[in-house]
């Protein structure tokens, strides 16, 4: 059975910078798209990055573009994120997810209901 195991999160000041991971056990993670979501106190969970099984496309919610980059290493069953001047606002529990219907290497969604297999999340404080 497939598992997503998130890493990486901690407290850092506003300014800093953190890169979480999301490795997958299994041999058919080159086939998933996969993506990072989040979710904030009494929020709900919100989109963040996505990135296609080739790698080759990616897609990112307005308020983290130009801060986040996403990536993958097929080889390595690892997704990562790369965060940058973090903001407080980014203080959420930070969620991979996996898209294991895709048909297309380019195909990349942002809609969480595309996502059918979640890890269990890691949290990320940012300080003011």
């Amino acid at each position: 059975q497939v598992q997503l195991v998130e890493s990486g999160g901690g407290l850092v000041q506003a300014g800093g910078s953190l890169r979480l991971s999301c490795a997958a056990s299994g041999r058919t993670f080159s086939s998933y798209a996969m993506a990072w979501f989040r979710q904030a106190p009494g929020k709900e969970r919100e989109f963040v990055a996505a990135i296609s099984r080739s790698g080759g496309n990616t897609r990112y919610a307005d308020s983290v573009k130009g801060r986040f980059t996403i990536s993958r290493d097929n080889a390595k069953n690892t997704i990562y994120l790369q965060m940058n001047s973090l903001e407080p606002e980014d203080t959420a529990v930070y969620y991979c997810g996996a898209d294991r219907s895709v048909a297309s290497v380019s195909w990349v969604s942002v809609r969480e209901n595309e996502y059918d297999l979640w890890g269990q999340g890691t949290q990320v404080t940012v300080s003011s």
